[in-house]
């Protein structure tokens, strides 16, 4: 599963570990999280988000 950085503050979603912040648990893929998920450290949508490469 591939990791997502925020554009805006560099947070990067691991789907290994979730983000407990807003109860998405571990194993869950980017492409899964609901559409209004925001990033737990700016809050930004999921639109800032790019793969890492």
């Amino acid at each position: 599963m591939d990791m997502y950085r925020c554009t805006k503050c560099g947070f990067v979603y691991n789907p290994a570990s979730g983000d407990h912040t807003q109860n998405i648990p571990p194993k869950t893929p980017f492409e899964n999280l609901p559409d209004d998920w925001i990033c737990p450290r700016c809050g930004v949508g999921k639109t800032f988000f790019v793969r890492v490469e």
